[in-house]
């Protein structure tokens, strides 16, 4: 079998432990040269692991949400490697919290990580593909993304991570537009998988089994981020995957729905029944996850 990364050059970023570090195991088995990211010591680990197999990895130690630091990600693939091919935008945290009991803290944390984290490298990746395709260059650029389930459903608890999630596959999808002229597709993934993140929180449904398929284990996930990170993917931009287990699917996000038009302003006394009717002409709204 053909490694479909052979040869490229590959940021991840949150590499040092459940999700990213599947992540980067995979992409080195298929033959990818990778630069490992992590606020941590994790990445470092990881790089050792997949250099002693044979693989080429190597380690950063740095915040994503710093706009310098992820422009020196960028440039630290590029220095090493000599050119850059694809961004797996990973890295994340929770401060769950109900919305009435939140701290400033705990929302502006999660943004900032989360979403920030994800825009800081995409920005700087997206400008060093712009460049070499603006100078004639041949470009096959890949990003992706990490949205959530509550990002696309909304989750109870989660709405500061629930928000950063939302405004990931939003960008995701902005980003797929305005960098296709490039050479760059960017597409996203709502996964579901046993990690240090989750695990606290979902411990009994994410339990391992005891014999069988771990439909939880994070390296389900990973297949899927190697080839939407391979060159065989560019048919493929601005679509968020869901994938868990045996199962992939593509969500299909906000689009317009039913409409009434009139001649001139609603009033309000005539806006209750219009809104009856365009509820009534949709199907109920997908439950919240967490709600009873």
């Amino acid at each position: 079998m053909t490694a479909v990364c052979a040869g490229r050059s590959v940021v991840i970023t949150g590499a040092g432990q459940g999700l990213g570090r599947a992540h980067a195991l995979e992409f080195a088995r298929q033959g990818a040269r990778l630069v490992l990211n992590d606020f941590g010591d994790g990445a470092g680990a990881v790089a050792d692991e997949i250099t002693a197999a044979g693989g080429e990895a190597i380690a950063s130690r740095g915040d994503v949400a710093d706009w310098q630091y992820a422009k020196d990600l960028v440039d630290l693939a590029v220095q090493t490697y000599g050119t850059l091919d694809t961004l797996v935008n990973n890295a994340g945290i929770n401060r769950d919290r109900m919305l009435v009991s939140m701290t400033e803290q705990e929302w502006d944390d999660v943004i900032r990580v989360d979403l920030k984290g994800h825009a800081a490298p995409l920005r700087h990746a997206a400008a060093y593909w712009r460049d070499r395709a603006k100078a004639g260059r041949p470009v096959a650029a890949r990003i992706v993304n990490t949205s959530s389930g509550a990002g696309l459903m909304g989750s109870i608890g989660q709405g500061n991570y629930g928000a950063a999630k939302a405004g990931i596959a939003v960008i995701t999808q902005i980003a797929a537009v305005e960098l296709a002229r490039y050479g760059i597709t960017v597409n996203a993934i709502a996964p579901s998988a046993r990690t240090p993140m989750t695990e606290a929180v979902f411990a009994e449904s994410m339990a391992k089994p005891q014999t069988g398929f771990d439909a939880m284990d994070p390296a389900n996930v990973s297949p899927l981020v190697v080839w939407l990170g391979s060159a065989a993917s560019g048919g493929v931009t601005g679509r968020v995957f869901e994938i868990a287990g045996g199962s992939v699917s593509i969500a299909d996000g906000w689009r317009h729905g039913p409409e009434l038009t009139r001649d001139g302003r609603w009033e309000v006394d005539d806006l209750a029944p219009a809104i009856d009717e365009l509820i009534a002409a949709l199907p109920p709204l997908p439950p919240v996850y967490g709600a009873s």
